[in-house]
């Protein structure tokens, strides 16, 4: 996979889009699925919390000091694994084709980075499929390939890819 080539935090990052010559026949933005809401977390850490401040009592009754400490390490660790997964999931991929070229981006809120570009006229989309679904998506050129829509289900993932390969068709064929 080629590697992936930051853009500062510039004119060029916020201006990438603009590089790209004529139409898009593509622009996706590809986000993950979120498990669960902000509320939900908040939800949720309330009742992990309650439950365990209600056993830390019954074990401090018991004599048993340092546990209230594990149980409040084990909150704070369910906390920071949410809080990590909500920070993953702000990332986004993007996927546009024009006639002239394919390109990948990864997105975040404070940056982005190119991972991908090839000519258009040359890209192939690989499908790799087993048991009926559809488990990868590759941009191909020249022995390099490049990952997409690693975040949408198996089904999704399908819609993609006919989506892209019939954008890029379409490009190719409008090209001239």
């Amino acid at each position: 996979m080629p590697c992936a080539k930051p853009l500062a935090k510039s004119a060029r990052a916020a201006n990438i889009a603009a590089e790209m010559d004529g139409p898009y026949y593509m622009d996706a933005v590809i986000t993950p699925n979120r498990s669960l809401s902000q509320r939900g977390f908040v939800i949720l850490i309330s009742i992990v919390t309650a439950l365990n401040c209600i056993s830390a009592a019954v074990f401090m009754s018991m004599g048993a000091t340092l546990v209230p400490i594990f149980l409040a390490l084990d909150v704070g660790a369910i906390a920071l694994a949410f809080l990590i997964s909500f920070q993953a999931a702000r990332q986004v991929e993007r996927v546009q084709v024009t006639a002239r070229e394919v390109r990948v981006l990864r997105q975040t809120p404070q940056a982005q980075a190119l991972v991908w570009t090839s000519p258009t006229a040359f890209t192939r989309v690989d499908v790799e499929v087993e048991d009926e679904r559809t488990v990868g998506v590759k941009l191909m050129l020249s022995g390099r390939f490049a990952q997409v829509a690693a975040a949408l289900s198996p089904g999704e993932r399908a819609d993609f890819a006919r989506a892209l390969q019939a954008a890029i068709w379409q490009a190719r064929s409008n090209r001239f």
